[in-house]
């Protein structure tokens, strides 16, 4: 990681979960002060490798107020937020009030005191089931469940904001991230989860008894859908380059981090099962509503807009990152077993 000049301090809240931790370390690796403010419901204390930890809730508006009023930050990283789809249908209000009206509070507090640069997790899931598969920035916005929903108010808010205020953004849509440092310190370690990868992995582990593949006839070359899987090492360093260009001046934009390129989930499948080495139960299921077939990101605007160039585009790469950090993760759980 290059390190950034002058450094900045920068609040990532979120910072202890998936993403944010990897975040926090490039961040850190860039030469700037990084404080992380996680309430840790899906994060670790453990991930936090750089920084200091405010353990706290975007919800408390006394103590959020307390961290931005007297803080000199120069910018915000809002990574915290909910992201299960088949939950915010289930539970529309959790994600309302979470990954809106916490960001709604976030992002004025921001502006009221003087916090100029704020770079925001949003996603894919914005742009709901648009009739192409290969997503630039300017398709309709029309998500489809309450968690897409949940971060276009988000954006939309932070638009406004900014506009009325003077501060500047970056607003960042994720395609499927995936992976883990390199050293298999953090990774995704978010308890019942259901991202692919991090399914197939814990069958492959035996943490599952079998992996579930819902739909076998979209139009695509073997049947099942298709996602664009990033790294999570080079979505950190679309973050931090993201902070750069703010920094230097450069405008609010929104881009996509994705790779342009995408794999069907029995390709995921059979990464899964060459880099493991163990072969995957499968179970065929019908489709879930609402899963478009094909799903990749048009990424010019991320690339031309700040040289952004993905170092970890190989699938069995970010299967094994991903497996490296499992192995870890399962002689972390045996060691506190064994302690307890």
């Amino acid at each position: 990681m290059t390190r950034t000049d002058p450094s900045l301090r920068v609040l990532v809240t979120g910072g202890a979960g998936y993403i944010g931790s990897h975040i926090v370390r490039d961040l850190a690796a860039a030469g700037h002060a990084v404080t992380v403010y996680d309430n840790l419901y899906s994060g670790h204390r453990w991930a936090v490798l750089e920084g200091e930890l405010i353990e706290a809730d975007l919800g408390d508006r006394a103590r959020l107020e307390s961290v931005l009023c007297d803080s000199g930050f120069d910018a915000v990283v809002h990574c915290a937020g909910h992201i299960w789809v088949g939950e915010s249908v289930a539970n529309p209000g959790k994600y309302y009030f979470n990954n809106a009206a916490n960001a709604f509070r976030l992002f004025d507090l921001c502006a009221q005191y003087g916090i100029p640069r704020v770079v925001f997790s949003s996603t894919a899931a914005v742009y709901g089931q648009p009739g192409v598969d290969v997503i630039d920035e300017d398709q309709p916005l029309a998500p489809i469940n309450p968690y897409g929903a949940s971060k276009l108010m988000a954006e939309r808010a932070l638009q406004d904001i900014a506009a009325a205020s003077g501060l500047r953004f970056a607003i960042l849509r994720y395609f499927n991230v995936a992976g883990a440092d390199a050293a298999a310190r953090i990774g995704e370690a978010t308890p019942d989860n259901s991202h692919l990868i991090k399914v197939a992995l814990e069958t492959a582990a035996g943490l599952r008894p079998e992996m579930q593949v819902n739909g076998t006839d979209y139009p695509t070359p073997d049947g099942t859908c298709i996602r664009d899987y990033v790294h999570v090492d080079d979505l950190a360093a679309a973050h931090v380059q993201a902070l750069a260009h703010l920094a230097a001046g450069g405008t609010s934009l929104i881009a996509n981090c994705g790779y342009g390129r995408g794999y069907s989930v029995r390709e995921v499948l059979e990464a899964v099962e060459r880099v493991t080495g163990h072969t995957l139960p499968v179970r065929h299921a019908a489709r879930r509503p609402g899963d478009p077939a094909v799903l990749v990101a048009d990424n010019r605007r991320i690339r031309e807009s700040l040289g952004w160039q993905p170092r970890h585009a190989d699938l069995e790469a970010i299967v094994a990152s991903a497996w490296r950090f499992e192995q870890a993760l399962a002689s972390r759980r045996a060691a506190l077993a064994k302690s307890a």
